[in-house]
């Protein structure tokens, strides 16, 4: 059994071998490990690595992971990043060593890796029911003295199937559980206080679980507008403090101090404002934002503009987008389209397509902005169709030729991680520094 702080790992999981059967790994390069890519020399417009990549800006990263922080300290709340935005052991290490109170994740699998990554404070933001899962559970708390996982419950028949697994298990440790509240057509959680209330009583007389908080997520709800935003939060967050006041009246919490969780990245902001409610008890509200790591140029960018008119911040001291995919133009089928290397397996595209943000000619080693009018009209597998006005069917003269390389921006940075084992750092000059691992 480990007792250090940050354990060394596995280092496949931590530092793997990368090659040729890594997407974008350079092609007449020999592997070698991860720790390793950022002295090769490499630079991404100097042709040195094969398109499509993504890569992520090292400064947009550090500012993203420093200013977070520092705003859930103003706020008084700890943050609890999502790792299944990245699940990248090396920014989940950057994100801990900035002050994250522990790592959210959506599974027990996925809660293996931040274990592996160093966490020693696990929030599963779902429900485990599976018996595979439980006992996975009970295996990283006897493998990691200190670590401490909690997880949703959002019914009684789920806590049925844990007492069923916990019965046959006479040497299993009580889990620490979160009780969920939800809303109707949202996703999980207690839907009326009644609910929530019978299910409190029935965790706090169970013996295979500890009730240390409450959970609920405001984010499926959120739309952009504040003080819309601010009313819909309330209104939740009014039901959270309901239903932990009671149970801290009725004593059903076994914790020194009661947890309550929330926070997408859409407004947490708002959020945060009700993680700390007044209930008799001290709490230490967590904040589970992911996709702050990275930020985005669509989505994500959109609801930051809010927040930072909430917060009366320049929108250039805030969340930077970390995130591009580069890709090639390669070819030109007719006046006003371009069709790039890159397609669905590359780059997200569930909430909007792409944004062109750069351009840089074949040779060209720095990145200019891109005209106006560009834009992503749709994606293949392995294509993306590049647009642009054409009057009377001529080309403007800054159209893309075959060859130029095109840098895209990208909206929801969950789904363009999962397309990729690894990503290059780079500096704001395209120089790979270091490089991160993902495994989903």
């Amino acid at each position: 059994m480990r007792t250090d702080d940050r354990p060394a790992g596995d280092a496949e999981l931590l530092n793997p071998v990368l090659g040729l059967r890594h997407k974008g790994y350079p092609r007449t390069q020999p592997p070698r490990q991860r720790s390793e890519v950022g002295a090769a020399g490499w630079n991404v417009l100097a042709g040195d690595l094969p398109l499509p990549l993504a890569v992520l800006k090292r400064e947009a990263l550090e500012h993203n992971l420093a200013w977070m922080q520092a705003q859930v300290r103003q706020w008084g709340v700890e943050l609890v990043p999502h790792g299944k935005t990245t699940m990248s052991p090396q920014l989940f290490q950057r994100q801990l060593d900035a002050g994250a109170w522990g790592l959210t994740l959506a599974n027990v699998t996925q809660a293996s890796i931040g274990v592996a990554a160093g966490a020693r404070r696990v929030l599963i933001a779902n429900q485990v029911v599976g018996d595979d899962d439980l006992a996975g559970l009970q295996q990283l708390l006897r493998d990691h003295e200190g670590l401490r996982i909690v997880f949703l419950v959002d019914s009684v028949a789920q806590l049925a199937l844990i007492e069923q697994w916990f019965e046959r298990h006479p040497q299993a440790l009580p889990f620490e559980v979160l009780l969920e509240l939800g809303l109707d057509g949202a996703r999980t959680g207690c839907r009326t206080h009644a609910q929530a209330i019978e299910l409190a009583a029935r965790l706090r007389a169970s013996p295979a679980v500890r009730l240390v908080g409450i959970e609920t997520y405001e984010g499926q709800g959120a739309i952009g507008d504040s003080a819309a935003d601010r009313a819909y939060t309330d209104t939740l967050m009014d039901r959270v403090d309901a239903v932990a006041r009671e149970a801290v009246a009725r004593g059903w919490f076994e914790c020194d101090e009661v947890l309550v969780s929330a926070g997408g990245s859409a407004i947490y902001d708002i959020v945060s404002a009700r993680l700390t409610p007044a209930i008799g008890k001290p709490v230490r509200g967590l904040l589970r934002s992911g996709c702050y790591v990275t930020h985005d140029h669509g989505t994500y960018q959109r609801f930051q503009v809010a927040i930072d008119a909430r917060l009366g911040c320049d929108c250039n001291d805030s969340l930077r987008a970390a995130m591009e995919v580069w890709a090639l133009v390669q070819s030109r089928p007719e006046p006003g389209l371009a069709i790039l290397s890159v397609g669905k397996r590359d780059i997200s595209f569930d909430l909007s397509m792409p944004v062109p943000i750069a351009r840089a000619a074949r040779g060209q080693l720095i990145a200019d902005a891109v005209p106006a009018g560009w834009r992503i009209t749709a994606l293949n597998d392995q294509h993306a169709y590049l647009r642009w006005d054409t009057p009377e069917g001529v080309d403007p003269a800054e159209a893309p030729p075959v060859g130029e390389r095109i840098g895209l921006g990208i909206s929801h940075p969950c789904t363009t991680f999962d397309k990729w084992h690894w990503m290059p750092v780079v500096e704001n000059d395209y120089r790979v520094s270091d490089a991160v691992v993902m495994h989903f």
